[in-house]
């Protein structure tokens, strides 16, 4: 079989698995390669080879390349992108595809600019026309959406928004390469650098986010969102005012200068519905609204509302989830 067009997907782990918005990114280039005679190559730089490779084959991967380094253990722009480039140096890719996480945004911003070529990020749908690929992104806080298409230098590159592009694994086969690499003597300066992280599951990546605004009023509280959270397998968010009063950390903020989700359910608790605050999570497929007042904003691009206390409501849908799922 002829390839027309050779497709590259970067694959994102955190503490030895990986995160399931990489799968996406690997289905969404599948799609695209069966359209235009593609061939998908996946990238996977880790500090040791024990990843469930035939994952990613399952979903798309014609080739994957597995890329060793003690020093990739965690994830360092400056040696995913030496490594990368010297990928890229060795073999011509037509796109280079990766998710539109905090680190695949900075990514991808790298590498445009040491490469020269153009990027797209956020993407919420592709397509192809004339043989070409075209990248649909929201703009203007997601009050419309822009068309892209790609000309000049390649490889082309996109960033993929988490929980937009999903599709059930295939039974399909695939070759897996496996090399250790070298990197320059300023990786060891980084190897100590240890990510700090807790049991949170990063927001823009969790189906289901627990947001919470000031009508929560006071961080202790948080701990009821934290609590149905945990019972759902969710992460929690929060609105800007509770970011600027330092009740969250700013890793948690949703809307239009914060992080942009788009979970299977989206719980506002005490959110008034700011546009800023609708920016960063309307597009979530379905959502729910506690507040006191009727007349709050929220409401009118909730699925569901529930008119009340919400340090009394939540409680009571932690409690009757957690017989809900027990049973």
């Amino acid at each position: 079989m002829s390839v027309d067009c050779v497709l590259a997907v970067v694959i994102e782990h955190d503490q030895g698995k990986t995160k399931p918005v990489s799968l996406e990114v690997l289905s969404a280039a599948r799609k695209l390669a069966d359209q235009i005679s593609g061939k998908v190559v996946a990238f996977c730089f880790c500090h040791a080879a024990d990843f469930e490779v035939d994952l990613f084959i399952q979903h798309g991967a014609d080739e994957v390349r597995v890329l060793t380094h003690p020093d990739l253990q965690h994830y360092v722009h400056e040696n995913y992108a030496f490594a990368l480039l010297r990928q890229l140096e060795k073999s011509e890719f037509d796109y280079l595809l990766l998710p539109a996480t905090n680190n695949g945004k900075e990514l991808s911003a790298v590498l445009s600019a040491r490469l020269g070529v153009g990027v797209a990020t956020d993407c919420i749908s592709l397509s192809v026309s004339g043989g070409e690929v075209e990248a649909v992104r929201p703009v203007s806080a997601g009050k419309a959406h822009s068309t892209v298409r790609f000309k000049g230098k390649k490889p082309h590159i996109l960033s993929l928004r988490p929980n937009v592009f999903r599709d059930p694994p295939l039974s399909r086969q695939g070759d897996i390469i496996q090399e250790e690499i070298e990197l320059p003597e300023f990786s060891q300066r980084v190897r100590e650098l240890v990510k700090q992280v807790g049991s949170q599951l990063d927001v823009t990546e969790a189906r289901i986010v627990v947001s919470g605004g000031l009508g929560m009023q006071g961080p202790e509280n948080f701990k009821l969102l934290e609590d149905l959270a945990e019972v759902l397998g969710g992460a929690v968010g929060a609105s800007r005012p509770v970011v600027d009063n330092g009740w969250r950390d700013y890793s948690n903020q949703v809307g239009q200068t914060g992080r942009t989700v788009s979970p299977d359910l989206y719980f506002a608790c005490g959110i008034s519905g700011a546009v800023q605050h609708l920016a960063g999570m309307s597009s979530s497929r379905c959502i729910v609204a506690i507040n006191s007042d009727p007349n709050a904003a929220i409401f009118s691009v909730a699925d569901y509302g529930l008119v009340g206390d919400v340090l009394k409501i939540v409680p009571i849908l932690t409690r009757e989830f957690k017989k809900i799922l027990a049973s």
